[in-house]
């Protein structure tokens, strides 16, 4: 690796007017990995000149740091292609980083958790046409190129031109990228990954600037959209469709639930054009049937069962089951009609552990029973529940303290995955704005280091949820009717095409995909953070591909 210890190395071509001669380190612009965090109290950085590194149907990322000692109005890039002789690339993304104030932070940090002075955190992606920069302010920009899955291999290299004005004078950066686009072909994606949305009135409004959205009028089909393109390109394939229970009552809305006496009727209209628009503008290929079931009382207490317009009722309550028993035949029989059978798998009860096993394997039970053949899939706490699920999803420090079970519930034919969310803290991989940016990336690793097919985190667009660890809660921002993608997101996309490739080395050669997979990943909470190893064994894997 060639670097260069940068200390404002970028001057005007013609010093502006007014300014001091002795000034001549007005603007500058130095390339970093899109890895490293740029926070606002750093001062000095270290730019890179390497090649990136990238498979045929990847993103490839750049990040620069713009800095002036005086204002900056109107900073823009202009990104050209990707030139490998008549051979283009267009750019995908071009976007300046934003920063987050972090409220929360976690109560058992990571050894490797950096919390700046400031609270502020580089992550929202701002697709915005210019911005104004605050004197000795650092603004990170993003570029990102999609490489078509029929890109001729070889080497690239694109301009970039930044512009802007200082002191009413204008000014001009131009900076060249490189990338090798080697001859492997990213595969279509295995890996299950599911974070869940809740396409509510209150989320929808928060993302029409706080005006009011109804459910189910053009302007909510408009703005779910939105939804699912961010979805689609960053990786997401399995969709939660209806949530309810302890948070959420959208079940009753989705499916319009009438009830006269002890008869129900059921109109999935709107679950069918949900279903249709994510199949359509997004990447599903699993429906996440939403929980049926949800706790009675506190966190201890029994799962009863959620019904729509009632609320959560003991699951002995005849009208429960007699909900239960018209609904969820009901449901089996439409999906079957519709061709969807196949693909869904059905929630009953979030986060089952010890003091509510036995309810939630009745509950169970009484689900596989009224839709025979459809998996289960839960988030789980606890290990000893019996043969209740089919896709069992634990914590990631559950799967690790547990490992010898899943990998027998894997034997016996179940799918495992594993989940994270507030939990778990301290050296674990998460999403937390406070942990290094490679650890969000490092998720999809530990997928493919232990052998779970799928990653599940429950705070998408949780925008009106803050009291959680920065990060948690959401991880795509709102605004004026689009949403913003974050690094965080950009990364876990990263991640997932990771896993993909490491599946592939392993068709070749299983011993050198466990060699990758353990340089980085040495234990369930045990990782190589270190940006540059990262990069090295990412181009090993890449090279090994390009050489069996």
């Amino acid at each position: 690796m060639k670097n260069i210890t940068i200390s404002f190395v970028f001057a005007f071509a013609m010093l502006l007017a007014g300014y001091s001669q002795s000034v001549v380190k007005i603007v500058t612009c130095v390339q970093l990995d899109p890895l490293q965090k740029v926070f606002t109290e750093d001062s000095c950085f270290v730019e890179i000149s390497d090649t990136a590194a990238v498979a045929k149907g990847e993103t490839t990322t750049f990040q620069f740091v713009i800095k002036s000692s005086y204002p900056i109005k109107e900073l823009k890039v202009e990104a050209g292609n990707l030139i490998n002789g008549k051979n283009k690339i267009f750019v995908t993304k071009k976007a300046f980083v934003g920063y987050e104030l972090a409220k929360n932070y976690t109560r058992h940090p990571s050894k490797d958790a950096v919390r700046p002075v400031s609270n502020l955190f580089p992550d929202p992606l701002i697709d915005m046409e210019s911005m104004d920069v605050d004197p000795v302010s650092n603004q990170p920009v993003w570029i990102e190129y999609a490489i078509p899955h029929d890109a001729a291999s070889g080497n690239y290299s694109a301009t970039l031109v930044f512009t802007g004005k200082v002191n009413g004078k204008k000014f001009k950066v131009t900076k060249k990228v490189n990338a090798k686009v080697y001859p492997v072909t990213l595969p279509e994606q295995t890996l299950w990954v599911t974070n869940w949305f809740i396409p509510n009135s209150t989320k929808m409004a928060i993302l029409n600037d706080n005006q009011p959205v109804k459910m189910f009028s053009d302007r909510f089909w408009e703005l779910l959209t939105v939804h699912a393109h961010v979805m689609r390109d960053h990786g997401q394939n399995t969709y939660l469709i209806g949530n309810q229970g302890e948070f959420y009552d959208f079940l009753g809305e989705l499916c319009n639930f009438k009830i006269i006496d002890t008869q129900f009727t059921f109109d999935f209209t709107n679950f069918d054009k949900m279903v249709e628009l994510f199949i359509r503008e997004g990447g599903l290929k699993r429906i996440e049937g939403g929980h049926i079931g949800a706790r009675t009382g506190n966190w201890q207490s029994d799962f009863g069962v959620f019904v729509p317009k009632v609320g959560i009722i003991p699951f002995d309550d005849v009208l429960a089951q007699n909900f239960l028993t018209q609904f969820l035949p009901a449901l089996h029989s439409h999906l079957k009609n519709k061709g969807w059978d196949k693909m869904y798998i059905q929630h009953v009860a979030d986060e089952p552990f010890e003091p509510n096993a036995a309810s939630y394997i009745r509950l169970v039970e009484f689900v596989k029973s009224l839709m025979p053949g459809v998996p289960v899939i839960d988030a789980v706490m606890y290990s000893k529940l019996a043969n209740s699920a089919d896709i069992w999803v634990p914590k990631l420090d559950t799967y690790h303290r547990d490992y010898s079970f899943y990998q027998e519930r894997q034997a016996a034919g179940n799918e495992v995955w594993f989940y994270t969310c507030v939990e778990p803290q301290g050296n674990y991989a998460n999403r937390f704005l406070e942990q290094p940016l490679i650890q969000t990336r490092l998720l999809h690793w530990i997928n493919y280091r232990y052998g779970a097919t799928g990653y599940l985190h429950w705070g998408f667009n949780q925008w009106d949820k803050p009291g959680f660890p920065a990060g948690d809660a959401w991880i795509i921002y709102p605004f004026e009717g689009k949403v913003y993608s974050s690094m965080r997101l950009a990364a876990m996309r990263d991640g997932i095409a990771d896993y993909e490739l490491l599946k592939l080395l392993e068709q070749k050669s299983p011993e050198k995909a466990k060699e990758l997979a353990r340089t980085l990943i040495k234990d369930f909470n045990s990782y190589d953070s270190n940006i540059q190893t990262f990069r090295q064994t990412r181009l090993k894997l890449l090279k090994w591909l390009s050489e069996i």
